[in-house]
């Protein structure tokens, strides 16, 4: 049996039901249909697709009950059922079988990786591209952010009367610095005197606590009724809070019109427009603790644009104990094996090129998927050996 590696178990709404092993059977039977047609789904398909033997109305009431439990729904009297975002929860939790990467796959995406490598500038947008052509969803990438870094030395040069420059060190070992210019002279002795106070009072702190109040304080120390103090002082919170801002990238976002969810245009608009706003998209759900990966259902997104689709974003690794974001968002109706074991294999790799490794990880060195030592692929504990390949309609 393959196991998910333990970065990479599913973090999500904890709803857990007691289900019979039928009920079980006939519930994810009904996603992996309705997945694979986007069609309701009727009792005879399932007593077909999973062999049970029992009578079609046998399963017709086991699907009624599932339907009272809040897993199952019927779009009108005449069809068959459909999944419920509850539904979709106890399978992404308890029932989904894993699916393992083809080597045609992760041949496909460690080449993409590898011939990215001198590339790191654009390596976050063109993995956001990657895994959208790989999953056929809209695809979002989130640069590192590092909200621990802090300054660690000031350096004030006195250039002539009216100029200076201020030199920051970060305690990420980069160096920033800020050539200023004042309608006003000042005197060498002040920039020394100003530079031993922003070692002793503005280094190792967070831009939170460069305060109007420890700027006054400065200010009256030095006796700088001309504002320097709080010129230097803006520049540290310039550079503190471009650590920690991060960039966001959304590639594929056409791509929901594939999907007959989606062919509602004003549905597809809102999601759209609320997909393209960077505001929004740092806003998106996020891995909790140590985990590796979360996916979110329906209902349990927080934005009203999100309340019909689902989530699913995996964490990499970006070196300096940085961290980012790659996700995915679709229809409810997604097959999130399948998805979930290319994120999962797409983060790794994206770590590993983060790191300044010169050496692949075994995973990324020619390891077959189909062995059970494939730390790519991602599902669930319990779930099965086979392939649960789905075709978007």
């Amino acid at each position: 049996m393959l196991t998910y590696p333990l970065s990479m178990r599913f973090e999500g709404n904890g709803l857990n039901m007691d289900l019979g092993e039928r009920k079980k059977k006939i519930l994810r039977a009904v996603i992996d249909e309705y997945v694979e047609t986007a069609e309701p789904v009727g009792s005879k398909t399932i007593a077909h697709d999973i062999g049970l033997t029992v009578s079609p109305a046998t399963i017709r009431n086991e699907m009624a009950e599932l339907e009272s439990m809040g897993l199952l729904e019927q779009p009108h009297t005449s069809a068959g059922r459909i999944p419920t975002p509850q539904g979709y929860r106890i399978y992404v939790n308890e029932l989904m079988q894993q699916h393992k990467l083809s080597l045609e796959e992760t041949e496909a995406i460690n080449h993409a990786l590898k011939c990215r490598v001198q590339q790191l500038d654009k390596i976050i947008s063109d993995v956001g591209r990657l895994t959208s052509q790989l999953t056929s969803y809209p695809a979002y990438a989130l640069t590192a952010s590092n909200n621990s870094v802090t300054i660690s030395r000031f350096d004030i040069i006195y250039v002539d009367t009216n100029t200076f420059i201020t030199v920051a060190m970060l305690s990420n070992k980069t160096v920033k610095n800020k050539l200023v210019h004042l309608p006003i002279s000042v005197e060498q002795g002040m920039l020394v005197k100003l530079s031993t106070l922003f070692n002793a009072s503005f280094t190792n702190i967070t831009e939170e606590k460069i305060t109007p109040q420890l700027i006054s304080a400065t200010e009256r120390a030095i006796n700088d009724a001309a504002g320097i103090t709080a010129v230097i002082a803006g520049f540290a919170i310039e550079l503190l809070y471009e650590t920690k801002s991060r960039e966001t990238h959304i590639t594929g976002a056409s791509s929901l019109f594939e999907y007959p969810e989606y062919r509602d245009i004003d549905k597809a608009q809102r999601l759209l427009r609320y997909l393209s706003d960077e505001s929004e998209l740092v806003r998106l759900p996020v891995p909790e603790g140590s985990g590796g990966m979360k996916i979110t259902i329906g209902p349990e997104n927080l934005a009203d644009e999100l309340r019909d689709s689902s989530v699913i974003v995996a964490r990499y690794d970006a070196g300096d104990d940085m961290q980012g974001l790659i996700g995915v968002v679709g229809p409810t109706r997604m097959d999130y094996s399948k998805v979930a074991a290319r994120l999962s294999y797409i983060a790794r790799g994206l770590s590993w090129l983060l790191s300044g490794s010169d050496k692949p990880p075994n995973f990324l060195n020619g390891v077959n998927p189909a062995s059970g030592d494939n730390p790519a692929s991602s599902g669930n504990p319990a779930s099965s050996e086979n392939s649960n390949e789905k075709n978007p309609p």
